[in-house]
């Protein structure tokens, strides 16, 4: 039993460091919801601890609360009990959900990533217009507000290590903001089953430095615009 318990855990502490992992973030967008993950973990563990106390003193004590009344086990267990923990959260979801949106203010450069059975397609209008197919490239720390649609059916635009997913739906604009905190290589996918190749709707991101970003864009580019 004990090697099960502690395969399982290893299992579950692997995960955590995986490409699509929401528990590794690399973006505040991430942390965010990496964050918000945690706190409502640890709500519904505190009232999942809370239920098993109960639990096991009715076990150990079968005539314990027998002077309660059922009415008032009811206010308490099923109103006060939950009342003390799920508004905090109710509360904090909102208050992080509020964080995640791209809201205006400042000039943010925009990328352009449609959707279609089963390529996503990303254009850089402030970058002379630049087409890449699978590969979206980001420049490091600087926020990119990333204008989701679809060409076909509805898909789903998300790169968990960076941001949370956002639909892309046929005749809809939806904006999603990322900032990816260090150069590196992500993983992303579509999060919406969208037909037999849905499986196979992946794309790399790829971030380079705020300096270099330019440069390797217009290279990456290079090849489409040779095959032309």
């Amino acid at each position: 039993m004990r090697a099960a318990v502690q395969l399982g855990s290893a299992t579950a502490l692997a995960g955590c460091d995986a490409p699509l992992s929401t528990l590794d973030p690399s973006g505040p967008a991430a942390a965010s919801i990496a964050t918000l993950w945690w706190v409502m973990l640890a709500g519904s563990a505190a009232l999942f601890a809370l239920v098993m106390v109960l639990f096991v003193i009715v076990i150990r004590r079968p005539g314990w609360g027998s002077g309660v009344s059922p009415a008032r086990w009811i206010v308490l267990g099923g109103l006060v009990l939950p009342a003390a923990v799920l508004p905090p959260l109710v509360a904090y979801a909102l208050v992080a959900g509020e964080r995640l949106l791209p809201l205006p203010g400042s000039a943010t450069p925009r990328i352009e990533a449609e959707g279609r059975q089963w390529v996503w397609t990303f254009r850089y209008p402030d970058y002379g217009g630049v087409e890449t197919r699978n590969v979206l490239h980001l420049p490091a720390g600087i926020p990119v507000d990333i204008v989701v649609t679809s060409r076909d059916v509805i898909h789903a635009f998300w790169v968990p290590r960076l941001a949370g997913k956002i639909d892309a739906v046929p005749g809809h604009v939806n904006r999603l903001r990322i900032r990816a905190d260090q150069p590196g290589r992500y993983e992303g996918l579509c999060n919406q089953f969208c037909g037999l190749g849905h499986p196979g709707m992946r794309f790399v991101v790829i971030v380079h430095t705020a300096e270099d970003f330019a440069a390797a864009l217009a290279q990456a580019a290079a090849p489409a615009k040779g095959g032309q």
